[in-house]
């Protein structure tokens, strides 16, 4: 067989050396502290639950519109305003997930041999360029060369992974041959939370190259301390905003399958064709159990949202017992430590010599860490870093 360029320029994601070694261990009884998932670890709350159930025996199991069911849309146009963004009903797509919702924005603005579907000359780039932000999450790059585009990354680690003070350094790589930017705030993999002096320099520079700007906002409701801003409602960005939300990280409904994204409706009638001709609609019963969790949970989000700021204060105070800085996050539950230059080997030490499961920097484009998700009890991760400590590892 012969397979297409932009899958085999794509990589296997480089966490899978390390899942598949924690797997094997396991499977021969050895106790692994995952700290690798990007997971919670609450159940999903039990209102939402009910309301999926309630919606089953309702009889709400057949196809929905594509787009998805009106009442979800309406309770996502409501969420959208309170963060401060002006949509309707149809600049909405409701996704199985917002994995499926950044895969179907990318498709439809991104293409090969620097010609997105709506262009009809060919620029200097191979491919439509796209900029990272690095430590970027691992999907962005494997998305973008699927689609035919190519990739310039901005590393933010030597400033303690803010966007800020590389706002110089994103000048340089934007310019008017970028399609596409990717902003996360807050961020996987490091947690952090863009400043609005940040994203206004972002904004003055897609007002400036006429840049659309993917807002990836799926841990926009688990910060500690700190009210991130939506990208989109920045003047002179709500044309160019694509906003992406969901419900796995916030609602702890990762097996349920939700998301959605807000923008033009131009680009959600384009985008619409790739999600009717794939995956047809998001599962009914599900959009149904999403309404419950948008309206009804934010005693529930509350709560968990209280236990991750609890466990990543412990986390770092644990690292800083045996001398290790971290910058410490703001939002999601993830943290960057420090590691051997060569963090594959890193990882793969830890896991096989402490049997604690972290993910590489390098999956995320930034060598020399390693990600530990603090998705796990207090007791797990005291164990995991006693553990990682023992075996010389920190």
């Amino acid at each position: 067989m012969e397979f297409t360029d932009r899958l085999t320029r794509v990589e296997p994601s480089a966490t899978l050396a390390i899942s598949a070694l924690a797997t094997e261990l396991e499977n021969e009884g050895e106790d692994v502290v995952d700290l690798s998932v990007g997971e919670p670890d609450f159940p999903t709350p039990e209102n939402v639950v009910e309301a999926g159930k309630d919606a089953m025996d309702a009889g709400h199991t057949g196809y929905t519109t594509s787009a998805g069911i009106l009442d979800l849309r309406e309770a996502i146009v409501d969420k959208l305003a309170a963060d401060g963004l002006e949509h309707t009903t149809d600049e909405i797509i409701v996704t199985p997930g917002a994995k499926q919702a950044l895969y179907e924005i990318v498709h439809a603005l991104v293409g090969p041999d620097g010609q997105s579907p709506s262009d009809s000359e060919t620029s200097s780039h191979a491919g439509d360029e796209v900029v990272l932000l690095d430590p970027a999450w691992v999907s962005y790059e494997a998305m973008v060369k699927m689609a035919g585009g190519d990739l310039t990354r901005v590393d933010l680690s030597p400033y303690d992974f803010q966007l800020e003070p590389a706002l110089e350094d994103l000048a340089e790589a934007v310019s008017d041959e970028t399609e596409l930017l990717i902003v996360n705030s807050p961020s996987n993999p490091t947690g952090a939370v863009y400043s609005d002096d940040a994203l206004e320099g972002v904004r003055d520079l897609a007002v400036e190259h006429d840049v659309t700007v993917i807002s990836d906002e799926i841990y926009k409701e688990v910060t500690y301390g700190v009210e991130p801003t939506s990208l989109g409602t920045f003047d002179g960005m709500e044309d160019r905003t694509v906003t992406v939300n969901g419900f796995s990280k916030a609602y702890s409904m990762t097996g349920w399958r939700l998301g959605y994204f807000a923008g033009p409706e131009d680009l959600i009638d384009q985008a619409g064709k790739l999600h009717s001709h794939s995956v047809s609609s998001a599962v009914n019963f599900v959009q149904h159990a999403g309404i419950e969790a948008l309206e009804n949970t934010d005693d529930a989000v509350e709560e968990m949202v209280d236990a991750f700021e609890e466990r990543r204060d412990l986390l770092v105070e644990l690292l800083a017992e045996h001398d290790v800085d971290v910058a410490v996050p703001d939002g999601a539950f993830y943290m960057m430590l420090p590691v051997d230059e060569d963090d594959q080997a890193w990882c793969e030490g830890a896991l096989e010599d402490a049997h604690v499961a972290t993910v590489p920097g390098t999956a995320f484009g930034t060598p020399g860490y390693a990600r530990i998700s603090y998705a796990a009890s207090e007791e797990r991760l005291e164990e995991g870093v006693e553990r990682l400590a023992e075996e010389g590892y920190l």
